[in-house]
């Protein structure tokens, strides 16, 4: 398969709208839970400790809380489905792209130094140049001119 085919593919399972999450920022991540039959709505709010491939369809993003005295990491994809709404709750002047360096500390020596931000702005979702059907679309086109080219 074609390089081209399969990043069109990958683009189409993108959101059309993500919010702009970056590491040191706390955030409250709301996530669909399926139990039986029924699905539940989860809300996670910790500290974003790392972000990964953030233009990809791939992108992930790991948060990290400390729930009754032991630390919980929860990595998301940001493109999932299961992944309703990320809000940025408040965002932290950091220097790094990887803040694993939270994990052994506690107490005063695990806080981030707070950074003014726009909530109402750094929440509001960033739309996609295209839509996603127009993309599906250009998937099917590629994939029978591919076709094509192989016969």
């Amino acid at each position: 398969m074609s390089f081209s085919i399969l990043k069109a593919i990958g683009d189409a399972q993108k959101k059309p709208a993500v919010v702009d999450v970056r590491p040191g920022d706390t955030v409250k991540v709301s996530q669909k839970i399926k139990e039986g039959d029924k699905f539940r709505s989860q809300i996670f709010e910790g500290v974003v400790i790392r972000v990964e491939r953030k233009g990809s369809h791939t992108a992930r993003f790991v948060v990290r809380k400390v729930s009754s005295g032991v630390g919980v990491e929860k990595s998301y994809l940001l493109h999932s489905p299961l992944v309703e709404k990320v809000e940025i709750v408040k965002r932290s002047k950091v220097r790094r792209n990887n803040l694993s360096y939270l994990r052994e500390r506690s107490g005063k020596s695990a806080r981030l130094a707070s950074k003014s931000f726009d909530r109402s702005a750094a929440n509001a979702l960033e739309v996609a140049e295209e839509a996603p059907e127009k993309t599906e679309e250009k998937v099917e086109e590629k994939t029978e001119e591919t076709l094509a080219e192989a016969k």
